[in-house]
């Protein structure tokens, strides 16, 4: 079957044709369903921290909240591959070459679970140096292990899950991940009420019933790779790394999983300061981070979406759906942002109340919602500046800038303006701070990188 027959049967099914229609409807159907897949991943870690601080205490659920950023620098350098994986499929789709297409599938989906395989080790044997390293109090780390340990062991499924959903995502299919995670969500909820309340299994209880929901969304999204039509269908026996494409996937995805892992290492050192206040205030900054991660990842899904339909566009050769698909994405980026961020932090309270009935671990969270979540929307068209840098095959550069905007300059804060008032207010001002500068250096750096790309096309066209 050809790309063309395929995209004509795709387009009463399941997938969204990037190339055509007007970008801002095309970019918010496609999103949607992302965006609510994104917020059903959250539901896994959210369902962690409510059981875990209704039914086991704040020792368990300051367990749970002060691994999230140790868990987000372990797996980003892998994340950042399936980008590179969503780019290229994207690329070869819209340029229509096939056999691009299929090896790509095929390096990506072997990468995932060797890559996993590797995450299990190094997270089960670093979890206890890891977290002493970053101040974990004693009446919390012993569990905080488990609880990582635990996690790490399920993570090929994990990694498996997001470099399929990946390419699915890549040729505009963004709907049978939402149904794979629904379907996950609800057994890991399920199974965290099981074995915490019934079994009183605390941490151990929330971290088995994730990886098994994990493994069921992997399970799915794979299945579906291998009954699928045209190039994107999965073959066991072709399962091979092609080294070419492996090069390709490392040149974009490396630099976006360093990235990530560099913001994680900013945010390790962040919660490394938060521990120094004790077990309430790291129970109260990890139950808004939580709720603040729901603002935040509807936020981001346009940060995905720009990627896809900018590396399909350029494939395509339609620069001018290029810029349209940016400033699509930054208009509801900025949307949701200004919408949900205040929206959460006038609701907080209760809110938090979810996860914890402590009034000071409620008061800590509170003001974390007030300072991070209210102004989330410099945070999401930053994100959407990056993902059009990488859609267009610059990867290295924002990650650059992103560094020194967000990572270098956290940790310039914490060493300076933190240490000579150490407070949390202070120290959570350098979140907003450095998005704004952040955001401004990436439209200069698109401005100058766009005038590039423009040029390549203009020597094409007359070539």
């Amino acid at each position: 079957m050809s790309a063309f027959s395929l995209r004509k049967r795709s387009r009463s099914t399941r997938v969204i044709h990037m190339t055509e229609g007007p970008l801002l409807t095309t970019v918010l159907y496609y999103s949607i369903p992302l965006m609510i897949s994104s917020l059903l991943q959250l539901v896994f870690n959210a369902a962690d921290t409510i059981v875990v601080g209704q039914f086991a205490g704040n020792e368990a659920l300051a367990a749970v909240g002060s691994v999230g950023s140790l868990y987000n620098m372990i797996i980003s350098l892998f994340i950042g591959l399936s980008i590179g994986v969503n780019v290229l499929v994207a690329n070869f789709s819209g340029a229509e070459l096939n056999n691009e297409v299929s090896d790509t599938v095929h390096t990506a989906i072997l990468l995932s679970v060797v890559g996993g395989a590797g995450l299990a080790v190094i997270g089960f044997l670093l979890a206890r140096p890891l977290l002493s390293l970053m101040g974990t109090p004693d009446d919390v780390i012993g569990l905080a292990v488990l609880y990582t340990r635990i996690i790490f062991i399920g993570m090929p499924v994990t990694m498996l899950y997001n470099f399929a959903a990946a390419v699915l995502r890549a040729i505009g299919d963004t709907k049978r991940p939402l149904y794979f995670l629904t379907i996950a969500g609800i057994v890991n909820i399920i199974l965290n009420l099981l074995f915490v309340i019934l079994f009183h299994m605390s941490v151990a209880g929330v971290a088995l019933a994730t990886i098994l929901s994990q493994a069921i969304s992997a399970f799915l999204v794979t299945r579906s790779l291998l009954h699928m039509d045209g190039p994107t269908r999965l073959y066991l026996q072709k399962l091979r790394i092609h080294r070419r494409l492996l090069v390709r996937i490392i040149s974009i995805g490396l630099p976006a999983g360093v990235q990530s892992m560099m913001f994680s290492i900013s945010n390790v050192v962040i919660q490394s300061s938060v521990n120094s206040f004790g077990s309430i205030v790291i129970a109260g900054n990890a139950a808004a981070a939580n709720v603040g991660n729901f603002v935040y990842q509807a936020m981001n899904t346009f940060q995905q979406s720009v990627t896809s339909f900018a590396g399909q566009n350029l494939g395509a050769r339609k620069p001018e759906r290029v810029i349209g698909s940016l400033r699509a994405c930054l208009f509801w980026a900025a949307v949701f942002g200004l919408v949900l961020g205040p929206l959460a932090t006038y609701f907080s309270h209760p809110l938090l109340s979810l996860f914890s009935s402590d009034p000071g671990v409620i008061e800590v969270g509170a003001e974390r919602m007030m300072i991070v979540v209210l102004p989330y929307a410099l945070c999401g068209i930053m994100d959407v500046m990056t993902g059009v840098l990488r859609g267009i095959g610059y990867s290295t550069l924002p990650m650059i800038v992103s560094l020194m905007g967000a990572c270098v300059f956290r940790l310039l804060w914490i060493a300076t303006v933190f240490q000579a008032h150490r407070s949390m207010f202070v120290l959570l001002m350098s979140y907003p701070v450095s998005w704004a500068l952040t955001f401004i250096v990436l439209v200069i750096l698109f401005a100058v990188l766009w005038k590039r790309v423009k040029k390549r096309f203009a020597e094409q066209s007359n070539a």
